[in-house]
Formats: C-alpha cells, sequence, structure tokens
C-alpha cells in the first residue's frame, strides 16, 4: 500500500519548475497543480467529472487542464454519480489511476452503493490480486452559504468501510502533496476538500513533500489542551489557540490529516503532555470520527487525563439553510467553552 470559486494560474505558474519552490496560491489553485503534476508524471492518470472540462468544475480545481490534456484524459461525465464511480472502477482494473471528482458532498449518496459494496471490497474479494487505485475527490463541509445538499460532512460513512482510505488537508501545502500521494496510492482514497479553505492562500513548498499521507501533524504546540480537529475545523481551532493564548493559557493544535487510517501517536503523546483533548467537527457528533478518537484515546491514555475527553460538533440534525449554518457549525466561542471545561476539572 502506498503513503506516499477563484480563477487559476497559467500551467506555468503551477509547475514544479517554478523559477521559486515556495509559492503562495489558494488550496484551489494547489490542488490544480497538484492534479497537473501527477498527471504529467504517469500518463494513466485520468480526471472525470461533472462539469470538470472547459469550465473547469464548480470550484474551477481542474481549470486548464483539459486544454493541456485532452477530454481523453480529462473527461466530463453525465450527471450520474454511480457511472462515474462505476467507470472508474473498470478503469483501474485495467491499469488506470481515474480521479473523480463529486460535484458537491450531498452528491456522493448515488454513488455510495457503488463506493462501499465495489470500490472498497473490491480488492479483498479477489485476494490482492485486483489493485483499485481510484481516487474521488469531494468538496464538503459549510461555511458558504450554500442550500441543501451541498454542505455536508460524510467522512464517517466512508471511515467506517473497511478496504476506503479517508484523508482531508488544511493547507495549500498539504492539498499539493496529498492529492499526488493519493493517486499514487493503490488503494481507493476518498479525498475530502474543505470547501471553505478553496480560496484563502498558503505557502506550498513544491520541493518538500513533508508530512506522509496518513499522519497526524501538530499544527500548533501548547502544554496545557490538546485541540484536535481535520479540515476547514483546523482554521477554526487555530483561531481558538490565539485567543486562549490571549487569556494566558497555552493550546496546543493537531492536524489530523488522516481520518482513516487515523496516526494516534502523535494525538497520544500529545495528550500525555497536555492532559485534556477537545475533538472538533463540522459533522454531526453522533457516531462519529470524533467519537472514535474519544474513545480510542481514553482506551489508552486514561491514566494521563485530566479531565474527560470533550467533543465540539455539528448538531444531531440535518443541516440548517444557509442563514442558520453559524449556529450550527462549532465555532472559536464553542471550541473555548470546551478549553474551560477542560481546564475546569
Amino acid at each position: 500500500m502506498s503513503e506516499t470559486t477563484g480563477s487559476q494560474a497559467t500551467v506555468t505558474d503551477t509547475s514544479a519548475s517554478a523559477a521559486s519552490p515556495l509559492q503562495s496560491m489558494p488550496m484551489a489553485k494547489a490542488l490544480n497543480a497538484g492534479l497537473r503534476q501527477a498527471m504529467l508524471d504517469n500518463p494513466k492518470v485520468l480526471l472525470m467529472g461533472e462539469d470538470i472540462g472547459p469550465l473547469g468544475g464548480v470550484f474551477r480545481v481542474t481549470e486548464g487542464l483539459q486544454a493541456e490534456f485532452g477530454v481523453r484524459r480529462v473527461t466530463d461525465t453525465p450527471l450520474a454519480e454511480s457511472g462515474i464511480v462505476g467507470t472508474a472502477i473498470g478503469l483501474a482494473m485495467r491499469g488506470y489511476r481515474p480521479v473523480c471528482e463529486i460535484q458537491f458532498d450531498g452528491f456522493v449518496y448515488p454513488s455510495f452503493n457503488q463506493i462501499t459494496s465495489q470500490l472498497a471490497k473490491m480488492t479483498n474479494r479477489h485476494e490482492g490480486q485486483i489493485q483499485m487505485p481510484v481516487v474521488i475527490r469531494i468538496p464538503y463541509g459549510g461555511h458558504i452559504g450554500a442550500v441543501e445538499h451541498h454542505q455536508e460532512s460524510p467522512e464517517a460513512y466512508f471511515a467506517h468501510t473497511s478496504g476506503l482510505r479517508v484523508v482531508s488537508p488544511s493547507t495549500p501545502h498539504d492539498a499539493y502533496w496529498m492529492i499526488q500521494d493519493a493517486i499514487a496510492s493503490n488503494d481507493p482514497v476518498i479525498f475530502l476538500e474543505p470547501k471553505s479553505r478553496y480560496w484563502p492562500k498558503g505557502d506550498v513548498d513544491l520541493s518538500n513533500r513533508g508530512a506522509k499521507l496518513h499522519s497526524t501533524q501538530v499544527a500548533r504546540e501548547g502544554t496545557e489542551v490538546t485541540l484536535l480537529g481535520h479540515g476547514a475545523m483546523v482554521s477554526v481551532l487555530l483561531q481558538a489557540a490565539e485567543l486562549a493564548a490571549e487569556e494566558g493559557t497555552s493550546v496546543e493544535v493537531l492536524d489530523l490529516r488522516s481520518i482513516s487510517p487515523i496516526d494516534y501517536d502523535p494525538i497520544l503523546a500529545s495528550v500525555r503532555k497536555t492532559g485534556r483533548l477537545v475533538v472538533a467537527q463540522e459533522a454531526p457528533g453522533f457516531v462519529s470520527v470524533g467519537s472514535e478518537i474519544a474513545a480510542t484515546v481514553t482506551e489508552h491514555a486514561f491514566y494521563s487525563l485530566e479531565a474527560p475527553v470533550l467533543r465540539v460538533a455539528g448538531f444531531d440534525a440535518p443541516f440548517p439553510p444557509a442563514k442558520l449554518e453559524t449556529i450550527y457549525l462549532p465555532d472559536a466561542d464553542r471550541v473555548l467553552e470546551a478549553v474551560d471545561r477542560a481546564l475546569a476539572y
């Protein structure tokens, strides 16, 4: 197993051979650059999805790629998510590395049977003789004021399914490298892209991969409380950590990055240092990724904990209309309230 909507820049700007290896770019552009590099490295990499050709996708992540690589490698598909994933499975069986784009998180469910019953199980069904190097890109999460079926967090469904890898970058640098590593994986990867982070810029080192695909990383060091999240939640946790520091509380922030498998060593090391853990996510808290992490940390670091593991999550209700999303989604205030409760024990 390998572990390895704004406008986009021109092809020369996103190339790894650009003048400076360190470039500032939004995540959408970083993903575009990572996809382009993967296609240059391997002619078997194909892109498939709704409106990903001339339009470049709803979020312009694939902008310019069809013009460069042609319609046979960057293909506009019908509005049929089950057909997209089913076709990708067939292509993978013939030695290709398809990358599917699901236009919005809520649109992935028509392909759920293909993903969970076929894609996730094909390798095991054939005793390892068939590999499924398929990446399914899914913009997910809230904070953009979208309508129903356009702001959901389905990560727990896929993390629960054996045979799938599930990852989510929080920075442009991670997006650039993680998409390439996901494509290089011989296992199917659900690649969750936090849509609210598509546009903020960040530094991308085009010459230094950094962390492996399935690794938890320390985003900010601290000593009193550990905050853990993934995707767009990491920026919220960093904001909460800044506010806590103004009040004299030292908070450590961890970026989960990989939802399945989870790299627990850095999490346990941090908890043994701080004695407290707050897990935050946009998804509802019931039977969630945060629930699993809380249970595992309690099991393996019980005697290091000074307080119960606390969870901050979206409410156990369907995602609300846009005007109510700020109430539904965890913010820095809700995180800080959990920090205060953890410190009170």
